[in-house]
């Protein structure tokens, strides 16, 4: 994640968003495990971003809406709504709050909307919603067990160290 900075394109693309108050709110909400809501979003902008332009597809798009897909400002592990779960309200709570902060075209609306798809049965109308809802999960297994992948590769070196000492 640590290239978009640099990435004078994607800048250009999303400076203008992630200025913004409303959008730097989100790094003080807890996303998966130990990473906040911002550096999630950014993370499946970015990563959306990139793979759109290697597929020739609307990056604009895939940056601006991946940045926004989750610009909500609640707990969601301990806020519960009479409406639905939170795969279903979020998205819509998110495109409310991204229409409040720029235009959006329907792309972008889809994006945002859609990016729980699998979760949800709206199923993206947009290429580029799918590679946003598909970034999107990557990231969230990513996010919430990755630690638990540097944990297991140390006790894995410690219990092999352990073994070649047995024998």
């Amino acid at each position: 994640m640590s290239d978009w900075k640099q990435d004078s394109e994607y800048m250009s693309i999303v400076g203008d968003l992630l200025k913004t108050a409303e959008v730097q709110k989100l790094g003080n909400y807890t996303q998966h495990h130990n990473g906040t809501r911002l550096d999630h979003s950014i993370s499946v902008s970015y990563d959306s971003y990139r793979i759109a332009k290697r597929l020739h597809l609307d990056a604009r798009s895939v940056a601006r809406a991946g940045l926004l897909h989750d610009l909500f400002y609640y707990d969601w592990r301990t806020t519960k709504f009479d409406l639905g779960t939170h795969a279903y309200i979020h998205p819509r709570v998110a495109l409310r709050n991204a229409e409040k902060l720029t235009n959006l075209n329907d792309k972008e609306k889809d994006i945002i909307l859609k990016h729980m798809w699998g979760a949800t049965v709206a199923f993206p109308k947009y290429t580029e919603s799918s590679v946003v809802s598909l970034v999107d999960d990557v990231q969230a297994v990513e996010e919430y067990f990755g630690h638990l992948g540097k944990e297991f590769h140390i006790k894995f070196l410690k219990y092999r160290k352990w073994i070649t000492k047995v024998n």
